[in-house]
């Protein structure tokens, strides 16, 4: 499939690909991307997971903080746990290679340990940081990890299990999980390409748009319908079904439900304050 082609299954817009003769391979990568779900047995070897790390902590990061960290789960014994702590996802149970991308923001009191300076922010914005941080690496190293011919997924679940994940993983105070991420060598190729709302209704020109999104997401609903149609539907038993099951619906049932209600206690107890 060609770029203005992945654009308009991507996007359902026909965008100017004036310029597209001097884009670099990985842009193109990038727009055509998809989770890969399904993987060959073989791990990634150690050397070039390395590279993947140095990617993916050579990308910005907030006043130079670095408050990011990866976990690189190889250990059998530790990644079987961790598979069961996540596994109401059944793909998770034959991904070969997973890492876990941390905020961390314990460095950044032993500095103030260190020099002797008093640390005066401690509220929201500590956690906020170490959080965005720790999210652009991740997006760093599933590019990087594309571009040399793997494939990725992230794994938001661990969330799920916060207090767990970051036991069996040995967390300390401050330094908390924020996604984990599967990868390896996909079974087939290319993947699935994943609609999104149109660029009309999610990027902004100045000053955030105040239009009607409701027509906007109507028109994206019927275009996943016809083209992505999901194959089963959320929480049949509560809801129901629906005869015109989209992504709105999809998501609004995801979010009519209690999900990770414990998560702000655990970050307080990761010793956050969250004012």
């Amino acid at each position: 499939m060609n770029l203005s082609d992945s654009l308009r299954l991507r996007f359902g817009d026909d965008l100017d690909l004036s310029v597209s003769p001097r884009l670099p391979s990985v842009f193109r990568s990038m727009i055509c991307r998809g989770s890969c779900r399904q993987y060959k047995a073989e791990t990634v070897d150690e050397e070039l997971c390395q590279l993947l790390c140095a990617a993916a902590l050579a990308a910005p990061t907030k006043s130079d903080l670095q408050q990011r960290d990866i976990v690189l789960v190889q250990d059998p014994e530790i990644k079987a746990e961790l598979v069961k702590l996540v596994s109401d996802q059944a793909w998770i149970r034959d991904v070969p290679n997973i890492a876990i991308f941390c905020g961390n923001h314990l460095r950044q009191r032993h500095l103030h340990e260190m020099t002797g300076h008093a640390f005066a922010n401690d509220h929201l914005d500590a956690f906020f940081n170490a959080s965005v941080d720790a999210a652009i690496a991740l997006s760093a190293f599933v590019t990087a990890a594309e571009a040399a011919g793997l494939g990725c997924c992230p794994i938001s679940a661990v969330r799920n299990e916060a207090a767990a994940v970051s036991n069996l993983l040995g967390l300390p105070d401050l330094v908390f999980p924020v996604a984990g991420l599967a990868f390896g060598y996909p079974k087939s190729e290319p993947p699935t390409i994943s609609m999104r709302l149109p660029l009309s209704e999610t990027v902004h020109m100045d000053r955030f748009g105040t239009h009607d999104s409701k027509t906007a997401i109507d028109a994206y609903d019927r275009r996943r319908r016809a083209h992505q149609p999901y194959d089963r539907q959320r929480a049949e038993a509560h809801f129901g079904i629906s005869e015109h099951y989209g992504w709105s619906e999809d998501k609004s049932r995801q979010y009519a439900q209690p999900e990770r209600r414990e998560f702000g206690a655990f970050i307080r107890n990761k010793g956050f304050t969250l004012d």
